[in-house]
């Protein structure tokens, strides 16, 4: 996990397209510049990372169903409950599935773990749109590679 780059899926454990589910993890490293300021003395991560470690985990979930052709963009967060703390060097899953994929949009339910306890959950609807470009379609298809997705060869000019 690279908080300071939101790079905070580290590894992709278990993709299921067809079940419509993901896992992932990611370790909350024991230093970062966030926890300079969150909180001195008592570093904690951020809620809006935890939210963002979900969207991620689902977003990657929504790239594999549309065999990386479409993009997932942040749409709305629901219903988000914070149950508990996190801590430098937690060891986090990450899980979504997905209830809804038509007319561009889509929704998942989302959620963090530690240690087998919930930590964070919520709904999320996303954008799915096109790559806006050949570029940043071919950094996602590389960082899919770095945290073990399965990527098909692109198509066209990505």
């Amino acid at each position: 996990m690279r908080l300071e780059y939101f790079h905070l899926i580290d590894r992709v454990t278990d993709l299921d397209v067809p079940g419509r589910k993901i896992s992932a993890e990611g370790m909350v490293p024991h230093t970062s510049p966030v926890f300079e300021g969150h909180f001195p003395g008592f570093p904690l991560m951020p809620g809006v990372l935890l939210i963002e470690t979900m969207a991620q985990t689902s977003g990657w979930l929504l790239v594999a169903k549309h065999n990386y052709l479409r993009m997932p963009f942040l749409a709305a967060v629901k219903e988000a409950k914070f149950r508990t703390f996190v801590t430098p060097g937690s060891r986090l899953i990450a899980t979504a599935s997905l209830a809804h994929d038509g007319s561009g949009y889509a929704i998942t339910e989302a959620r963090v773990t530690f240690e087998g306890k919930t930590v964070c959950d919520a709904s999320i609807t996303f954008r799915v749109l096109e790559f806006p470009n050949p570029e940043f379609e071919r950094q996602m298809r590389g960082r899919a590679i770095e945290i073990g997705m399965p990527v098909p060869e692109a198509v066209g000019n990505g």
